[in-house]
């Protein structure tokens, strides 16, 4: 630990922004922009769906329908958020690092569970990684895995015979063999495959807590913890298999900026990172963006070292599925054409690449918002700071929270994210949510509490079908 980290942690009941009018004030306006913005999404969508159906969701900007109602996670859910809001911010200002990493990672678990348990565990989570479009439908074709991987771009499009379900087809077969190894070993079946997706999803807010302090220091990643915990993507967390996709690559960020930073011994954490990175590209094609955020961690602590090892680790996944007889350049040409021969060439990109931002929103909830406001007003000493290797903690902060802005803005523009991204890029919306820390002490209760009724609410008024 650094001496700059020791200090931080001996400074966690400092404030950390001045409370100034102004800037609650703003914090505020921007909070009420990006709720005008989810409220425009859901008028104008609600009118060109009406229109001419060509949306393709029934409750837009989210691929959701109204179904108010409460279930066995209702009590649950409500218990973990009120214990958030209530002791969150004093214990993660005061528990040891090592005890607020684990409890950290049982709370998001809490969360992501009781809230799949308002719809019971059946349909919640047992039943949700068994319906026709997912990846445990297709088991028993794997029984031969080479021959599955050398014929698996001949299932992509429509119209051959065989063709994959949408949620095979739509990603490379890193993920589906996840869940045949999971079978492979007694874990078979909806509920195991769900449970992974939880547990796992669970662990991405320690994982950014880890790379938090190493970038930022201590005291930032402390003010982090509860935001993460209570993060509004929750609801599609569990159980879907992107909560899998975005602890795989949080991790691999994560083990970048020990090494970058020399917390650890760096050669072989550098080259578990880049192993990391290199399967999550085989988890899905448009977490090939995550790249910005490791970039983004060399740019930081102006090192070149972990590179040469990270890329080595890289380089594992690719060689091992190419050699296996998969063809990930083919498989991305073949899924666009797939995409375009289902709702992706019916959904109209002018409404999706504004309506997509407003489904993020609701992911990342109002607090995550008004972070980022801070964090933009803050860029350009950000920029400087980094220029001259004088860059504060916050400042830092702001550098990885807008990198992931980034990371979301080129998929918005890719045209390949055209809804249901309330789901899809929960790997970097994840990212977003540390902006949080830089909202002043008084108000970061309400801000927490803002959080929670997102996802409740959502979770409670809408069957998201994830």
């Amino acid at each position: 630990m650094t001496t700059e980290q020791r200090g931080d942690r001996l400074r966690t009941s400092e404030p950390l922004v001045p409370d100034r009018p102004a800037g609650r004030r703003r914090d505020l306006a921007s909070a009420a922009a990006g709720a005008l913005l989810v409220a425009l999404a859901a008028v104008v969508g609600w009118m060109i769906q009406e229109g001419d159906g060509s949306l393709q969701v029934q409750w837009p900007p989210l691929l959701a329908s109204w179904d108010p109602h409460v279930g066995p996670g209702t009590p649950l859910a409500l218990g973990v958020a009120v214990a958030v809001v209530a002791y969150g911010p004093r214990l993660a200002a005061r528990l040891p690092w090592r005890r607020l990493l684990l409890t950290c990672w049982a709370g998001s678990v809490a969360w992501i569970l009781s809230l799949a348990l308002v719809e019971g565990w059946y349909r919640g989570v047992a039943r949700r990684l068994t319906t026709k479009h997912e990846y445990l439908r297709v088991i028993d074709r794997f029984d031969d895995i080479g021959a599955a991987l050398r014929g698996f771009t001949d299932h992509i499009v429509i119209g051959p015979p065989g063709n994959w379900p949408a949620h095979v087809a739509g990603h490379p077969p890193g993920a589906t063999l996840t869940f045949v190894g999971l079978d492979r070993i007694g874990l078979g079946g909806g509920a195991w495959a769900g449970t992974w997706c939880i547990v796992l999803g669970g662990s991405a807010a320690a994982a950014v807590l880890v790379a938090l302090r190493a970038l930022t220091g201590e005291h930032l990643a402390r003010r982090a913890a509860p935001f993460l915990v209570l993060a509004p993507f929750a609801v599609w967390t569990g159980t879907s298999a992107d909560g899998y996709f975005t602890a795989v690559a949080a991790w691999s960020v994560a083990l970048l900026a020990l090494a970058a930073t020399r917390t650890v011994r760096f050669p072989a954490v550098a080259a578990a990172s880049g192993l990391l990175f290199g399967f999550t590209c085989y988890l899905s094609y448009g977490l090939t963006l995550i790249a910005v955020l490791p970039a983004a961690v060399l740019v930081m602590t102006r090192t070149v070292g972990p590179l040469g090892p990270f890329l080595l680790g890289a380089l594992v996944a690719p060689v091992a599925f190419t050699l296996a007889g998969f063809n990930w350049w083919e498989a991305y040409h073949l899924l666009v054409e797939r995409y375009y021969q289902g709702a992706g060439g019916v959904r109209p990109f002018s409404y999706w690449v504004w309506g997509n931002l407003a489904c993020a929103t609701l992911a990342a909830g109002l607090a995550t918002v008004a972070g980022l406001r801070r964090a933009a007003a803050s860029a350009p000493a950000a920029l400087r700071g980094l220029l001259s290797g004088t860059a504060t903690g916050v400042q830092r902060l702001a550098v990885l929270t807008l990198a992931a802005l980034l990371a979301v803005a080129v998929a918005d523009l890719s045209g390949m994210s055209k809804a249901e991204t309330e789901r899809i890029w929960q790997p970097f919306v994840l990212w977003l949510m540390p902006a949080a820390a830089l909202l002043p002490d008084v108000d970061r209760r309400a801000w927490l509490a803002a959080q929670a009724a997102v996802a409740l609410l959502v979770n409670h008024l809408l069957w998201t079908g994830w």
